[in-house]
């Protein structure tokens, strides 16, 4: 079972050692619309002995077959064809992220388009990267430094970008000659079936992807296994934590990008009413659903009360309803239990801060998990509303006395994941940016550009995805120093 308009050969199947194969239990996964509450797919459900074929056959694939020892210029040919066959398949894509996470549909085609976009620049690093680079000596001929696949990889997506993270991870992994065990999340395993199936109709050798979706239990067993010698991992700072427990106890490799709750500095040179329409409007993105999120706005005291009533009425603007309509700018949040923690974090900032508008499912909408886009003014920086991930369309308006204390409060945070400042001065910007501790910081907004590193300080992880970095974080650096330079180079 899949929804309309996506078309999955083997949902009941796994990918594994290049065959669509019947996992070891008869269990299933199902999917639920968030805008109808209904199931609208099912797939198969991996376990533990699943997941270990899964693994048994990425390391075959890596210690024997081809995958690895071809050049970087041959792994980059065959994953522009993937990404040629997933360009076909963006129709299919965009419908699937609607229909599981009820992502608006007036915004797949672009988000899914940059995605592939980005496999594509992936994969034309096959004409400019070098495997192994000289660098001077002053003790041998010759000294060579050379970056080798790290092996089995590991790439867990999360729920709310399945496609563009997944495959990100993957065409990473796979360009640096390593062999991939895709593991999406449970409420999003249908773009990774797509990307299974476009794997295999490009032509990848047998093993080098592999495809199981599991629960908590059985996705633990997959990061404990031996032959992993990587993990790559997107989701909560709570999952995470796990992970790089599991992976430092057999010192394997990780890559944790993790949860976030970053700060938007308001300057004084900076309008009120734009402020307002960018902050009230960022949050309703993928319903607030993103880790680098702007979900704290600190604002200097005297403006506070003004902000607090443009943003309200740049909130109550905002057109809530179904994720196919082409004027919704605010769909469901993705689950039931999303929905939930939403209400649980709003209940608690009631006590704290002041409610300036909504903090409620949203009225006329009886079905699915639509909730209004929600305002906190006063919110004291130490509480909970400011300092745990929410995850939903809440924003947080924090008062500060002067630009020192704005930075204070931005780094006063477990996370450290994106930044932003408000102002016409980019010399400010620059300036306020280098003291505010996080992995990525932009002016005037929520700027994000996936072809560069992504990732963060403190508990917003460890490593980085995006542009050359993400390429390196697959890699061993081998260090060889030799009396002359071999013939082959």
């Amino acid at each position: 079972m899949t929804p309309q308009g996506v078309q999955i050969r083997h949902p009941d199947k796994l990918y594994i050692g290049g065959a669509w194969v019947e996992p070891a239990s008869d269990r299933r996964i199902e999917i639920t619309s968030p805008n109808s509450e209904e199931v609208v797919a099912t797939v198969a459900e991996a376990v533990a002995v699943d997941m270990d074929r899964a693994v048994a056959a990425a390391r075959a694939a890596f210690d024997q077959g081809p995958w690895p020892r071809l050049s970087g210029a041959e792994r980059g040919r065959l994953l522009m064809r993937w990404a040629l066959e997933l360009e076909k398949r963006e129709p299919e894509l965009c419908r699937a992220w609607t229909a599981q996470v009820g992502g608006l549909a007036s915004f797949a085609p672009i988000m899914h388009g940059g995605a592939t976009a980005t496999l594509k620049f992936i994969a034309a690093l096959g004409d400019s990267f070098e495997f192994v680079t000289r660098r001077p000596s002053s003790q041998v001929d010759t000294a060579l430094v050379a970056y080798e696949p790290v092996g089995v990889a590991v790439a867990i997506a999360p729920w709310n970008a399945p496609y563009g993270i997944l495959s990100s991870k993957v065409a990473y992994a796979l360009f640096a000659g390593c062999t991939v065990i895709m593991k999406p999340s449970p409420e999003t395993p249908l773009e990774a079936y797509i990307m299974a199936e476009a794997a295999e109709a490009a032509g990848l050798p047998a093993g080098v992807i592999n495809l199981v979706c599991g629960d908590r239990e059985a996705s633990d067993h997959l990061v404990s296994n031996p032959d992993v010698d990587k993990v790559s991992f997107t989701g909560s700072t709570i999952a995470g934590k796990r992970i790089g427990e599991v992976c430092a106890g057999r010192v394997a490799r990780c890559t944790l990008e993790l949860g976030g709750k970053s700060a938007a500095i308001i300057r004084d040179d900076f309008p009120t009413e734009a402020a307002a329409a960018i902050l009230g409007n960022t949050i309703t993105i993928m319903s607030g659903q993103v880790c680098a999120m702007l979900s704290r706005a600190i604002v200097p005291r005297h403006r506070h009360d003004e902000l607090a009533e443009a943003i309200a009425r740049a909130m109550q603007g905002v057109k809530i309803g179904h994720s196919d309509a082409p004027d919704t700018q605010l769909g469901p949040l993705a689950m039931k239990r999303q929905l939930e923690r939403v209400e649980s974090y709003v209940k608690i900032g009631r006590q704290s801060a002041d409610l300036v508008t909504g903090g409620q499912r949203a009225p006329g909408l009886n079905k699915g998990y639509f909730f209004e886009p929600t305002l906190f003014a006063n919110v004291d920086n130490a509480s909970r509303i400011a300092q745990e991930e929410i995850f939903g369309p809440v924003l947080c308006l924090i008062p500060a006395e002067d630009e020192d204390h704005a930075i204070h409060l931005a780094n006063e945070s477990q996370f450290g994941l994106n930044g932003s400042v408000f102002t016409h001065d980019v010399d400010a910007a620059y300036r306020i940016g280098r003291k505010v501790r996080a992995g990525g910081f932009g002016q005037n907004g929520m700027r994000l550009e996936f072809g560069l590193p992504f990732g963060g300080f403190k508990q917003s992880g460890i490593g980085r995805e995006g542009g050359i970095e993400g390429l390196h974080s697959f890699l061993e650096t081998k260090t060889m120093l030799l009396d002359g330079m071999p013939s082959q180079l």
